[in-house]
């Protein structure tokens, strides 16, 4: 129902808005009462984001401004009746210069609008205008708004309100909004399912013809994973319409053979791309009509069909002209091999920046700039865009790289072992689709059982390790990392800055479950293996061969890898390929091992062996496999040509025939998907049909070589069958989250003016406060100035008693002598004390104090810190300078689980010192564990803390001691994955 005063503004006028859409949404009741009129407040140009929609296209959400009159009243146009109605609840033809005024003039605190736009016109808008409890116009400290959707017509089913309704929450939070208020007819259906699947926690109520609902806007789990199953279905379908386009577009084709467009035009033709080609060069003669046989034109404009993918293969400074002209006829999506930009200095980064934002306003993807191409091996696509000459053979890898040198690399290595492809990526600069977006599409992709990945950078290191632990629980991720030690990122490539050493990195990635390795070599050892063999159940392995030299190199690699092998069988240089055939098959029937491995040495004076060797191998594993003993085998052989080419002569990294590529999903007619559902197993080393082609048996020059593979094997299979019960965040009693956030709230009020970049430094009294709030005790330690000082603090604390001096360059450093302990008595504190200032200063530059002594144990390190690209990151070592020499410290990403807890303390190579090492008492390592568990809740609950550090933590057997604490406030980073969805800014 709507009052008089609304009628005599119209649906827009300042007594509120109602309805939405099929694609948008609604607002609450209208009130009578005027709306202020908006003061001037900043361009919140932070709001400013591009997002990947359902289709895979992209949007930019932007806020609405006074300058969008014009742009508001061209996409009302283009909305139909039933929209409007449903927006406005009554017809609404067209908008009045009041309403124009009304959506287009917003303070952008109280009132706030935003728009999805696609070549820089509305496709949809959303606004919210704050209330009070009487659903009046209102300003803060209200914390409740209305909001309203409205998406046109042709642009509704491509999750556009979805992606709206996200970043609109996002920015009432930061206003300090928590409830949204909105009112649907209820036959707007479409509108009903954004609010529901949304995963906020809502109520709805039936009053006077309309559906109300109020969304509590704090995120939940159920919000969060809704957001992020509609992040990967997006950012998964935005690769897949990259790499299986049903038409391709040559942008820069030459007239004469030779060049890179002409190159690229014949790799195309020459994989048998089973969609259209055609040839594009602005310099052609009218008459040219032809290239290579395909049709040809001077412009994409000029086709005069659909075309899904150009490839850009024209001088940087012509790229806009063409990026601009696909862009206006619909190409979906860009691989631009145009170098000439980040990777050539300031100008060229520019130059990229603007080439992204330009492709993005029309809703393209870009693979590059200074890329090497894409290609898809699928049967019913068989699409090479790149500058290989040859077309790889069909397998189940997907192979991405950033360098195209080290892609043709690949490409190679990958061809001699006879291993297959599903795709391959090689992105150049990746100012665009990234390791991430292709993560997302692999995930689900069922052409792809193993992923390899070549990354000179992490643009977002923390989304990327959340999408590999959930790609790793499918399907392995195998991933080299280059320019770790340069110390900045390759040219063309934009990264956060970390604080982190790439060592904490790669053990983050690591407990993500990718298996990391250090060279191309080790990258294709481990991708054979993985693709063609089975993972194995744990670390036996069995070793056969006809060379016991060769056995022993094996069996000591073994070791070296953490391995448990068997003493080698050695078949003597007389056995025969069936000796190998049944030795092996006997192995394979072997409950005492989990995986094989095979050393072969030539026959002397026998031609034919190597062929026969490989058939009785492959025979022997296809017995096995149909007896149900599914165990990795990897051969080394020495000088034996082509035993790895007929090893890998029947393989199943190749689809069985006719396998094509999933056809790609229509647009569901709907602005919010289901729920998120749990990942479906892949058909991969785990799961693989036994009745699926005979594997691909890997073989390796060396020995080392074919265990390093194996053993990454063993422990990604280790870390898979622990992913299924990842351990739980426990509860404990003594935590006061409250009183802890006052604190910090009071500490950061007083003096964290001005210290955002450096922080605020907690002092002692104020460290063990707050610990205290999280049942973390730290000895209390006393001033001592001076002897006498010294004396009365260990009267206070109770003897023995340590001394120890805190200045700057002893702190923490036993071995320079500024520790005394077990002082049981007056007299040897004083002398301590004595000897202290003679050998190392004067009292007022030690700062000595006086603290009660722990019970005997292991000193440790607890430390915590927020990085700004990795996230919050707990870390546990032993104490002393040995241990920081070594680097021997090991991270886990904040909240840990028990699981996590067991793990840091087990995986320092020093952790044989806890668990009673030559005859040692053991530790309290429960009591350790627990201490961990604390810290990482208190971090996590107060992302105000940006560092923790307790040095020293001693664990006797019954119990933790904690001797020295530090802890540094600062304003919350921002948490870049845990906002709404966004692409990279530029």
């Amino acid at each position: 129902m709507r009052s008089t005063s609304e009628q005599a503004d119209g649906p827009g006028g300042p007594s509120g808005e109602a309805g939405g859409g099929p694609g948008g949404g609604a607002a609450g009741r209208p009130s009578t009462t005027p709306a202020p009129a908006p003061e001037a407040h900043a361009y919140p140009d932070h709001w400013e984001a591009d997002v990947v929609l359902r289709d895979g296209g992209t949007a930019r959400i932007r806020p609405i401004t006074a300058d969008d009159a014009d742009r508001l009243v061209s996409f009302y146009e283009q909305v139909s009746d039933e929209s409007k109605y449903y927006r406005f609840f009554a017809p609404y033809p067209r908008l009045s210069a009041k309403d124009v005024h009304r959506f287009t003039h917003h303070d952008f605190v109280d009132r706030v609008g935003l728009a999805a736009t696609v070549g820089g016109e509305f496709i949809a808008t959303v606004r919210y205008d704050r209330i009070d409890d009487r659903g009046r116009p209102a300003s803060t400290p209200a914390d409740e708004a209305e909001v309203a959707f409205l998406v046109q017509d042709a642009h509704q089913g491509r999750g556009v309100a979805s992606a709206l309704l996200e970043h609109i929450a996002a920015v009432a939070r930061e206003r300090g909004i928590r409830r949204f208020a909105a009112e649907v007819l209820p036959a707007n259906t479409k509108m009903i399912k954004v609010f529901t699947d949304a995963g906020y926690t809502q109520k709805r109520s039936f009053e006077d013809g309309s559906v109300r609902l109020h969304l509590d806007l704090e995120p939940t789990d159920r919000s969060l994973a809704v957001q992020r199953a509609r992040e990967q279905r997006a950012e998964a379908r935005s690769v897949q319409r990259l790499l299986a386009p049903a038409s391709v577009a040559v942008v820069g084709a030459g007239r004469t053979p030779g060049g890179v467009g002409r190159t690229v035009l014949r790799n195309l033709l020459g994989a048998g791309f089973t969609g259209r080609v055609y040839a594009v060069n602005p310099g052609l003669d009218p008459e040219e009509t032809e290239l290579d046989g395909v049709p040809a034109f001077p412009s994409v404009a000029a086709v005069g069909a659909p075309v899904d993918l150009a490839v850009v293969a024209v001088p940087a400074e012509r790229v806009p002209e063409v990026v601009a002209d696909c862009g206006e006829h619909g190409v979906r999506g860009l691989v631009v091999l145009s170098a000439g930009y980040a990777e050539s200095g300031t100008e060229g980064r520019a130059r990229q920046r603007a080439l992204v934002r330009q492709a993005r306003s029309y809703g393209m993807r870009i693979i590059g700039p200074n890329a090497f191409g894409i290609i898809d091996t699928a049967a019913d696509v068989r699409l090479n865009a790149s500058l290989a000459p040859e077309m790889p053979a069909a397998g189940r890898i997907g192979l991405f790289t950033q360098s195209a040198a080290i892609g043709v690399a690949l490409l190679a290595r990958l061809h001699r072992r006879g291993a297959g492809l599903s795709s391959f990526i090689s992105a150049g600069n990746r100012a665009d689709v990234s390791g991430n977006d292709v993560l997302q599409h692999w995930y689900d992709d069922p052409a792809t059982d193993v992923v390899l990945l070549y990354l000179e950078s992490i643009g977002n290191p923390r989304k990327f390790t959340r999408l590999a632990r959930r790609t790793a629980a499918v399907k392995p991720v195998v991933v080299v990392k280059g320019a770790r030690h340069s110390g900045s990122a390759p040219p063309g490539h934009r990264v956060p800055v970390t604080r982190v050493p790439h060592t904490t990195v790669d053990a983050l990635l690591r407990q993500a479950g990718v298996i990391r390795v250090d060279t191309v070599t080790e990258l294709v050892d481990a991708g054979v293996l993985l693709a063609g063999q089975p993972l194995p159940a744990g670390p036996r392995v069995a070793i056969l061969g006809n060379s016991e030299s060769l056995g022993l190199l094996a069996y000591d690699a073994c070791l070296t890898e953490g391995l448990r092998p068997q003493r080698p069988l050695d078949l003597t240089t007389a056995a025969t390929p069936a000796d190998f055939r049944d030795a092996l098959a006997a192995a394979l029937a072997d409950d005492t091992c989990d995986a094989v491995v095979v050393t072969a040495i030539p026959w002397v004076g026998i031609e034919g062996t190597t062929e026969v060797l490989a058939a009785s191998l492959r025979e022997a594993v296809a017995g096995g496999g149909a007896a149900g003993a599914a165990k990795p085998v990897v051969v080394v052989h020495v000088e034996m040509g082509g035993l790895a080419e007929a090893l890998s002569a029947a393989t199943s990294t190749r689809p069985a025939p006719g396998r094509t590529r999933r056809p790609a999903p229509a647009p569901v007619p709907q602005e919010a998907p289901e729920a998120p559902e749990a990942p479906e197993p892949q058909a991969t080393q785990e799961t693989q049909d036994p009745a699926a082609p005979a594997r691909n048996i890997p073989a390796y020059p060396a020995a080392e070589r074919a265990v390093r593979a194996l053993a990454e094997a063993v422990r990604y299979g280790q870390w898979r069958r622990q992913a299924a019960d990842p351990g739980r965040v426990p509860e404990y009693d003594a935590i006061d989250q409250a009183g802890a956030a006052a604190l910090i709230d009071r500490v950061l009020g007083e003096r964290g003016a001005g210290q955002e970049s450096r922080g605020v430094t907690l002092t002692a009294d104020e460290t063990g406060e707050l610990l205290g709030r999280y049942g973390i005790a730290v000895r209390p330690t006393l001033p001592a100035p001076g002897p006498d000082e010294a004396v009365a603090a260990a009267a206070r604390l109770g003897y023995p008693v340590a001394l120890k001096t805190t200045a700057p360059h002893l702190r923490h450093r036993p071995d320079l002598g500024g520790v005394r302990l077990d002082l049981a008595t007056e007299e040897q504190l004083r002398t301590a004390y004595t000897e202290l200032t003679e050998a190392l200063g004067k009292p007022e530059e030690l700062q000595p104090v006086v603290q009660a002594m722990a019970p005997r144990g292991v000193d440790t390190v607890v430390r915590a810190a927020i990085d700004p690209a990795v996230g919050a990151v707990l870390s546990f070592g032993l104490a002393g300078a040995a241990s920081e020499l070594l680097g021997d410290t090991a991270h886990r990403l904040i909240p840990a689980t028990d699981r996590d807890a067991a793990e840091l303390v087990r995986s320092i190579r020093t952790a044989p010192l806890l668990f009673g090492w030559r005859g040692s008492a053991p530790v309290d390592t429960p009591a350790l564990e627990e201490l961990l568990l604390r810290v990482s809740r208190l971090v996590d609950d107060h992302p105000e803390i940006v560092s923790v550090a307790l040095e020293p933590a001693v664990v006797a057997p019954g119990g933790v001691s904690v001797l020295g604490a530090a802890v540094r406030l600062a304003p919350p980073p921002p948490t870049t994955d845990l906002g709404p969805r966004r692409l990279p800014s530029y």
